[in-house]
């Protein structure tokens, strides 16, 4: 199948193709002549797998079949997105796919200021595209009305819940219109992501795509174990025996991005590190640096990296394993898009082993084991950690003693210089 049998109308057809794309993935295949009848939606279907032009393009369709607005621009279609990265990329998807209809998107997300996206917004927008904190915001002083609107997407919904914004999310539910079309979008379907889908859905189709516990087989995995201290100077000898352009590490914690880059910069390697610390612009800069390739190594955690797609994606290097399994496929998800090969190296310390077991039952498989290297972890630290002798805890009911013993007594004793004080059977 190819787009011209989708139903899509010439001039958005004429952007896909100028994009490239002759051929639409799974969830686009099957989610845009589901969308373009009107139905509610809710998608399965993890990063990578092309669902961002899965509800753009009919969205753009939809939208753009009532003609031109005369007057002011009221927004039709929300786009609810939980990281700024990702609302930017879905922004330049609405642009790329709509330049040539005459429809008007905007994004807007924090940590910014909002005097150029109020700016945008008074001019008139058929599309927003938001992050929840921002888009309250701007409710709250009157510059946003969502009373016209038509399509609501809920876009990373699992993300949305990991990020404590089911609050937000539920307060912006409140102020849509009754009669709207929904598309729910989530990577895992978990009770309380069905709970929340429920909540917004009317009879909605559902399509699902690539299960989240399914790892691409065009993605090459490999494992290394190894001591903590010795991690840095394992990516090291990693990134100068690989030949890839384009790599993107993963750490768990804003500092530990940081330090992964400064180490990287230090030996030399041009490096730079994402995350919610860092600021718009930088995180922009960063994005930008590493698309064209200005630097090799980007470092990043989870939540910063959503959004981030860059194309020929060789390698993502788990510098630490993530707690939860289902990010570790998100994670190496970054590389072999789009047809294209890839690889996914991971390190694993003592602490790490009980995350890759549940890794590895997630996906099914065992990840390959690299056994020769120069730091392997020592088998001293395994029985050592393994035979930690930890003090006996007290029985139920059993009330704790507060009595000094005797040998208290004296040791107080002696420490106040106290010689007349006379225990049971040792005086002073």
């Amino acid at each position: 199948m190819n787009f011209n049998e989708l139903n899509i109308i010439q001039p958005i057809l004429k952007a896909i193709e100028e994009e490239g794309y002759t051929t639409p993935t799974p969830i686009q295949e099957q989610a845009i002549p589901k969308v373009l009848n009107g139905h509610d939606l809710l998608g399965c279907a993890q990063t990578g797998t092309g669902k961002t032009a899965a509800f753009s393009i009919p969205i753009l369709q939809l939208i753009g079949a009532h003609g031109e607005q005369t007057g002011k621009r009221k927004i039709k279609s929300l786009i609810l997105t939980p990281t700024r990265e990702l609302a930017i990329q879905i922004g330049e998807s609405l642009r790329a796919y709509g330049r040539h209809m005459k429809l008007r998107s905007t994004v807007i997300f924090g940590g910014v200021n909002q005097n150029p996206q109020v700016n945008q917004l008074q001019q008139g927008v058929d599309i927003l595209v938001a992050t929840p904190g921002r888009l309250l915001d701007l409710m709250m002083q009157g510059f946003v009305s969502l009373k016209d609107l038509e399509i609501f997407v809920l876009d990373e919904a699992d993300r949305m819940l990991d990020m404590g914004f089911i609050h937000d999310v539920n307060k912006v539910i409140r102020a849509l219109p009754n009669d709207r079309q929904n598309l729910f979008f989530s990577a895992t379907m978990a009770p309380e992501i069905m709970k929340l889908a429920a909540s917004i859905l009317r009879d909605p189709i559902k399509v699902e795509v690539t299960p989240v516990s399914t790892t691409a087989e065009i993605i090459g995995q490999s494992l290394y174990f190894v001591d903590k201290n010795n991690k840095p100077n394992l990516l090291s000898d990693v990134l100068n025996e690989q030949s890839a352009d384009s790599v993107l590490v993963f750490t768990r914690t804003k500092h530990g991005a940081d330090r992964v880059a400064k180490h990287l910069l230090k030996i030399g390697i041009k490096a730079d590190a994402i995350h919610g610390n860092k600021s718009q612009n930088h995180r922009q800069r960063a994005l930008s640096n590493f698309k064209d390739r200005s630097i090799r190594v980007l470092v990043a955690t989870d939540i910063a990296a959503r959004g981030i797609d860059v194309e020929l994606m060789e390698l993502v290097i788990n510098f630490e394993l993530p707690n939860i399994p289902e990010t570790y496929v998100h994670r190496i998800g970054r590389t072999g898009r789009a047809g294209n090969t890839g690889n996914a190296i991971s390190f694993c310390d003592f602490e790490e082993k009980a995350y890759l077991k549940d890794i590895e039952k997630l996906i099914h498989q065992k990840i390959p084991v690299i056994e020769n290297h120069p730091y392997p972890m020592e088998v001293f630290e395994i029985i050592k950690k393994e035979r930690i002798v930890r003090p006996p805890r007290n029985k139920p009911n059993e009330k704790k003693s507060t009595k000094p013993t005797a040998e208290q007594k004296v040791d107080s004793a002696k420490k106040k210089g106290n010689k007349t004080w006379f225990g049971k059977r040792d005086r002073y």
